[in-house]
């Protein structure tokens, strides 16, 4: 049917006339007390809710002014900085420390963790032939949009789907948690095998394994990783695990679980929000813009050159054309995203160890430039390098597929919008319902003899 002649030339007509209708409602947005995006004038959110859960901090209200400062994120209170270092100085993996504290609210003991870990190992296979009858009989060239597949369809595969107490919102979890990434590796597979022509590998998880290294473990036809590879992933797990409530696919998660519908909905619909450019999908168009680099100029290493194109980036000359460079600016850091400045370190560590410093030199130097010249050309806001500048290069650099950098992305904020969940059905007790002004004038309504 959408191949239609008839239909294509329809469409298309109704759609020109939805658009003349439309034509000036983003200029209204100017003239009403609309805060588009739910951002105040100064660009700080909407206050929407408390949440204990997460804080993100890059910036300082002096009266009523937006002052710059340094960027820090916290999970619970505790500086994920702490608990990164920690990690490493113990020689331990931190993912499932993190996903312990986010969900659970302190820090586990060491029984706690064990007991935790052994939890993740037991829960992370899938349900029988869940694999072959959801992930391999209907494979999808794009990842996230079928890992929110499949956490919608373990709506059928649980007993108790829609009870929203305390113990099952935990229970339901746990399971994501532990069994998302095994999702995502098969879902990889499946797409990999399918559509790009290569062998299926199919890798049972394996008990004893962090989270990090049994997606490394299952994405790898031979199993095989480093232990360099299995630290960076792990960093990479726990900085992405969380980041407040404001963030889009956060507040989808509590959109969505205010209304009382069940966890399997609810973080569905956070999958499919992260899948955005402009939220978690920024990593892969960040290395799609590096690329537009490299085809446009001849020394990726020169000031000059690079200056240029990032000039051609903002004035809508080159990549994408939206005027934007992928990977620079928040919505709430200022001087530096924490996640940034740690992934910074392990890139360079990588590109050491894999060759490929000449390249990690370009996106220092895209974080260098592009203030600068933004605020010449654009404004002169306080601009920083975001974390997804740096990720999907880490992600190169550990030789994982390009369609996987996103879904990797949800696998690590699998705990933080759970327990964004647990604490909108538990305390947040009114339905989301922001407001939208009308704006249409009241019209007669024509009968069908005298239209047009």
């Amino acid at each position: 049917m959408e191949n239609n002649e008839y239909f294509k030339s329809a469409l298309s007509n109704w759609c020109d006339m939805l658009e003349n209708n439309t034509a000036n409602l983003s200029r209204k947005y100017d003239s009403t007390k609309v805060k588009c995006g739910l951002r105040n004038s100064d660009g700080t959110g909407v206050l929407a809710g408390l949440t204990r859960v997460g804080q993100v901090h890059g910036y300082i209200l002096y009266e009523d002014d937006k002052m710059p400062d340094d960027g820090v994120l916290s999970y619970r209170g505790i500086d994920v900085r702490d608990i990164i270092n920690a990690c490493k100085k113990e020689g331990r993996y931190g993912y499932e420390e993190a996903s312990y504290l986010l969900l659970f609210g302190k820090l586990p003991n060491s029984q706690e963790l064990e007991d935790f870990k052994n939890l993740m190992s037991e829960l992370r296979p899938l349900p029988y032939n869940f694999r072959e009858d959801v992930i391999m009989k209907s494979p999808s060239t794009d990842i996230m949009n079928k890992l929110s597949r499949c956490v919608l369809t373990t709506y059928s595969y649980d007993e108790s789907p829609d009870a929203t107490d305390l113990y099952n919102l935990m229970r339901q979890s746990m399971l994501l948690v532990a069994r998302v990434p095994t999702m995502a590796a098969y879902c990889y597979q499946a797409k990999a095998h399918y559509y790009d022509g290569k062998s299926l590998y199919i890798h049972n998880p394996q008990k004893g394994l962090s989270a990090a290294e049994n997606f490394l473990y299952m994405i790898r036809p031979d199993n095989k990783f480093t232990e360099l590879e299995a630290e960076v992933l792990d960093t990479a797990f726990v900085l992405h695990a969380e980041h407040g409530g404001g963030n889009n696919s956060a507040f989808t998660t509590r959109v969505l679980s205010s209304s009382g519908t069940d966890t399997y909905s609810a973080i569905s619909a956070a999958i499919g929000s992260l899948k955005g450019p402009k939220h978690g999908g920024a990593n892969r168009k960040v290395m799609g813009m590096i690329e537009d680099f490299k085809a446009n100029i001849t020394d990726i290493n020169d000031r000059d050159q690079i200056a240029k194109h990032i000039e051609k980036l903002l004035n809508k000359e080159s990549y994408d054309k939206s005027g934007l460079v992928y990977g620079m600016g928040h919505a709430i850091y200022t001087r530096s995203d924490p996640r940034a400045v740690y992934l910074k370190q392990q890139a360079e560590q990588l590109a050491e160890a894999t060759g490929n410093m000449k390249e990690f030199k370009l996106y220092s130097l895209i974080e260098e430039l592009t203030p600068e010249i933004f605020a010449r050309l654009k404004n002169d806001k306080p601009m920083c390098a975001n974390v997804d500048l740096y990720s999907g290069f880490v992600y190169k650099c550990l030789n994982i597929p390009e369609e996987l950098y996103t879904p990797l992305f949800a696998i690590a904020r699998m705990p933080g919008w759970c327990a964004h969940r647990i604490e909108e059905v538990m305390y947040g007790k009114k339905i989301i319902r922001p407001a939208y002004k009308s704006i249409c004038k009241r019209v007669p309504y024509v009968p069908m003899e005298e239209r047009e």
